[in-house]
């Protein structure tokens, strides 16, 4: 399978947004109320919240190409971008979202491994992710990797209050 990483471009934000809404329903969308879907959709993708943080200078985003397709993307934060203050010495994978039909090849890991190359090449000791407490088979995908639980805080799914489990990994050299 061919593939390919490259930043996320400020004219590819349509995009960008179409792929945030369709992995996200696609991922979350059953196990919470249309309602609270459609409230955290319309809060965290609009184009306006979605251009501030493409031109944050602390976040970057990547879409990855398999065959010229995009097949999901990857959003990474550091310093005060992160959704937690973990300091200056840490990375958060903030969003690593795969389409369905290119979910199960491999994919998610190449994203995990870039990110930590990246964390690196910024000269940072660890990097952590947010994982829903309910989503089982992400917990032992990043376990897998080597990333611990380490925390967790609240996540806000419209009027639903959920709680994300924090896992870390250090990175060596």
């Amino acid at each position: 399978m061919d593939f390919k990483i490259k930043p996320i471009r400020h004219n590819q934000l349509n995009e960008l947004q179409a792929i945030s809404i369709e992995t996200f329903t696609a991922t979350f969308g059953q196990q919470n109320t249309a309602d609270n879907l459609q409230h955290y959709l319309d809060d965290a993708y609009n184009l306006k919240t979605l251009s501030n943080e493409l031109r944050n200078p602390d976040s970057y985003f990547y879409f990855l190409y398999v065959d010229e397709a995009i097949a999901g993307y990857l959003k990474l934060n550091v310093n005060h971008a992160q959704s937690e203050n973990m300091g200056g010495e840490a990375l958060e994978v903030e969003r690593i979202y795969l389409i369905s039909n290119y979910q199960k090849f491999g994919l998610g890991k190449k994203l995990i491994y870039f990110a930590e190359q990246q964390a690196k090449q910024l000269h940072k000791k660890l990097i952590w992710l947010g994982v829903w407490e309910h989503n089982n088979n992400a917990q032992h995908f990043y376990e897998h990797l080597g990333f611990v639980p380490f925390s967790s805080h609240s996540f806000w799914m419209g009027t639903d209050r959920q709680t994300d489990i924090l896992m870390q990994k250090s990175l060596k050299g």
